[in-house]
């Protein structure tokens, strides 16, 4: 029985309408059945693939001939070739393999950074199957480099393990001072339905805590405890209870003075409303308080807060904190309960935070981002952004840049 005429092709050229349609309807006429295509324009120039089945009864070099011809009229290059059908068949196997999107973040698409990540992917045993650009366009003069962020998007399939590949893309951004993401690329990944973050240095740009320990004389102590309960070194509950200790007798006016004032991260605003646009479910779960978060929440429209209550006696911080506590154990708990509540799976949860504490909710999340965080939680977080604004989030999201709201 004879076997059917596998053909490769690929046309590249000006970006015509009406291209594709014409060597479709070319391919049709020969019966032949499209196993797979490929499209996309740059620059006001296309590249279409296209592997095709034609039946054994087919005349194959017919159709080649008037394919080249067509081509040659709408100036386009095409390169045709036959291909064997074990070959389609090994290649078409990848498709059931392990599926991953790499997204990467950089101030500019440098082309050495460009090789240096398809080198990576290719080393561990992975094949680039699509890439395309997520952010706007670049411009060829960059006034401000920080301005915007570039984002890439790949999809990776292949056999390979993915943690050594996790591990080489890591070592490379630390390199580059760039951003690198790998995720799964399953139903979770396109289906996240609640954001939980933390708050101080996450959704806003300070500590609470050193600010008001400034106001009361003592920031310089309470900066030093800070700084060793977010690298993991000092127990978050102690070092808590150290911290508001040192703020007793502290008039609640400046509670009041700083709340009116906390400055977001970059990007937080833009974040929340297109979240919020898509009908996500957001939350703060924070060590820090909650005088604090119920403005933020106001503000950027959070739908549920959880964070720790300063205790105050005759207009005065009495420098406890009420219980219970809210350590890094508790907000992954305060995730699971949030998570149940939602309806929704932990696969589906994204959790952002900086310190130490976070790392329990960011582990059991099944998007767990580290932003601008201290060294030990971007080494022991899933994903850290650390070059970027909040909003690179939607691009981890798989938004473009034209889809989130201004």
């Amino acid at each position: 029985m004879s076997q059917a005429e596998i053909l490769l092709l690929s046309a590249t050229g000006a970006d015509a309408s009406g291209t594709s349609a014409l060597l479709c309807q070319l391919i049709g006429e020969y019966s032949g059945r499209v196993l797979d295509i490929s499209y996309s324009a740059v620059h006001r120039h296309s590249y279409l693939g296209m592997v095709v089945a034609l039946p054994p009864e087919a005349d194959g070099d017919a159709l080649r001939g008037r394919l080249q011809r067509t081509a040659e009229s709408l100036d386009l290059r095409l390169d045709l070739r036959s291909i064997q059908a074990a070959e389609y068949a090994s290649w078409a196997a990848l498709g059931d393999a392990p599926g991953y999107v790499l997204t990467v973040l950089s101030p500019d698409i440098a082309a050495a950074t460009l090789a240096r990540v398809a080198a990576a992917v290719s080393e561990n045993g992975f094949a680039i199957a699509q890439l395309e650009r997520l952010s706007d366009r670049v411009a060829i003069e960059r006034l401000d480099p920080c301005a915007n962020v570039c984002c890439l998007e790949y999809s990776l399939r292949g056999t390979g393990d993915a943690l050594p590949l996790r591990r080489s893309l890591l070592q490379l951004a630390g390199e580059l001072g760039i951003d690198i993401a790998l995720q799964r690329d399953d139903l979770y990944r396109r289906n996240r339905r609640l954001v939980a973050f933390d708050m101080d240095s996450t959704l806003i740009q300070i500590e609470v805590v050193d600010e008001l320990a400034r106001v009361a004389g003592c920031g310089e102590e309470v900066v030093r405890i800070t700084a060793e309960t977010m690298a993991g070194t000092c127990d978050f509950t102690t070092s808590l209870r150290r911290r508001v200790a040192l703020l007793k007798g502290l008039p609640e006016s400046a509670l009041h003075s700083l709340a009116d004032r906390l400055p977001l991260t970059a990007g937080a605003e833009r974040l929340l409303l297109t979240l919020k646009a898509l009908g996500y479910r957001t939350a703060i779960l924070s060590g820090g308080f909650e005088f604090f978060g119920e403005r933020l929440r106001d503000r950027l429209g959070i739908d549920h807060l959880y964070a720790n209550r300063l205790e105050l006696q005759d207009g005065q911080l009495s420098g406890r904190v009420l219980e219970p506590v809210i350590d890094g154990d508790g907000k992954a708990q305060l995730l699971r309960d949030l998570a149940l509540r939602e309806g929704v799976a932990l696969e589906q949860v994204i959790a952002v935070g900086d310190g130490a504490n976070d790392l329990p909710m960011l582990s059991i999340a099944g998007l767990g981002i580290a932003f601008r965080a201290k060294p030990l939680v971007a080494r022991e977080a899933g994903h850290s952004l650390s070059t970027c604004g909040l909003d690179a989030i939607l691009y981890l999201l798989g938004l473009r840049a034209a889809q989130a709201l201004p």
